[in-house]
């Protein structure tokens, strides 16, 4: 042999490769892990987004509440309309008279008690109570005051008022309507025919 150069191998000899044999690529080894770890991630997005919706429910702003119903004395209204005829049928020692109720919200009221102050004059009403009045519907009652005993009326009547007893889903109360001077004149004269011998 001559020359220079690499030593090629005989027949039937093999070189060696001293360099260590190839390691599988990364791209083959990176595929089932990526896969596992794209996994956890949606699934650790799914959480979060479930978590951040949780907490977004949770602390939502509540509607507010439907307000409360107002008291029965603060949507009702009574107003004295006038006295009933007298004469020869009527009683002498009584006072028939109408008032107009108008109830000034969506709830009804109940009228439970039609009461007055004096301790000589009892009261009747048609329609009897209880009875219930509709809401934004005039209703007309007749009141009919007897003199029970004339010592214990007055003799002039100066701001007479009928005692209410009202009732609604909110509340039962009691309020004392004045009607007005006109209802006051009325009554007075009516006391004053009813017990005019007494007064003297």
């Amino acid at each position: 042999m001559s020359g220079v150069g690499p030593v090629e191998p005989g027949e039937g000899t093999r070189a060696q490769d001293a360099s260590p044999p190839p390691r599988p690529r990364r791209e083959a080894l990176a595929r089932p892990y990526g896969r596992r770890r794209g996994a956890v991630l949606a699934t650790l997005l799914a959480a979060a987004v479930l978590a951040g919706g949780g907490h977004l429910y949770a602390t939502r702003p509540r509607p507010a509440p439907p307000p409360a119903p107002l008291h029965p004395t603060q949507v009702t209204v009574i107003h004295y309309l006038k006295p009933q005829a007298t004469g020869r049928g009527t009683a002498s020692r009584s006072f028939v008279f109408d008032v107009e109720m108008i109830v000034e919200s969506d709830l009804p009221v109940t009228v439970t008690r039609i009461s007055q102050p004096y301790a000589g004059l009892s009261v009747i009403s048609s329609p009897r109570t209880p009875f219930r009045t509709k809401a934004g519907s005039p209703r007309k009652i007749t009141i009919t005051m007897q003199v029970a005993e004339c010592g214990k009326v007055p003799r002039n009547v100066g701001l007479p008022f009928l005692d209410v007893t009202l009732r609604n889903t909110r509340a039962i109360q009691t309020h004392s309507f004045i009607l007005g001077p006109r209802y006051a004149q009325d009554l007075s004269r009516a006391l004053e025919v009813a017990c005019s011998n007494d007064f003297r």
